[in-house]
């Protein structure tokens, strides 16, 4: 059975991207995430991050540490009754890893690799999902991995000229309507 899923990027969709952010005390939620994750969940959309995270590959922090601050990210949601189902993150990079991170991945976005893996290990229909990220890289992985709608988040840019592929959106409380108009074909423009 297929299910829908709301795929996230981390830093600049569900905390402020200060840069290879590890520690508790850098992370600073979004305006509006705990909401947005919570209105997913009543959809009936499964929430799945992918995060590319090359700080791990460029020895800024360890995989430890990431999965300290993922632990502790998922608890935040939790008691906000808010699910993320599924975390995946690649922390490869393909020109400035360092030993076995120096690695040209198909997980790292922008190629589609975490959101195929999402949709084989978790039952998702990809066609029926929604991406949202503040980055070129996670659209054209959304795009490549055939998921049907991709939402960049970016209220401080103009219109980019790729509109025809995915929706510009200024803040997560514009990607209610979307998620809702999913569910609805008669409600999709």
């Amino acid at each position: 059975m297929s299910r829908t899923a709301l795929f996230l990027d981390r830093d600049g969709v569900i905390n402020q991207d200060n840069g290879y952010v590890y520690l508790r005390h850098e992370f600073k939620f979004l305006d509006g995430i705990f909401d947005l994750v919570r209105h997913a969940n009543t959809l009936g959309y499964l929430v799945v991050v992918v995060t590319n995270q090359a700080g791990i590959g460029r020895g800024y922090f360890t995989e430890t540490s990431f999965a300290t601050l993922t632990k502790w990210m998922v608890a935040e949601f939790q008691a906000a009754d808010a699910i993320l189902h599924k975390v995946y993150h690649c922390p490869y990079h393909p020109t400035a890893g360092l030993g076995k991170y120096l690695k040209d991945d198909f997980s790292r976005k922008p190629k589609p690799g975490m959101i195929l893996q999402a949709a084989r290990e978790l039952h998702i229909d990809l066609s029926s999902s929604v991406m949202i990220g503040d980055k070129e890289t996670d659209m054209q992985a959304g795009i490549t991995a055939g998921v049907g709608k991709n939402l960049l988040l970016a209220p401080d840019q103009h219109p980019v000229s790729n509109m025809a592929q995915y929706q510009q959106i200024s803040s997560l409380k514009e990607a209610f309507e979307h998620l809702s108009n999913r569910l609805d074909p008669r409600l999709s423009s």
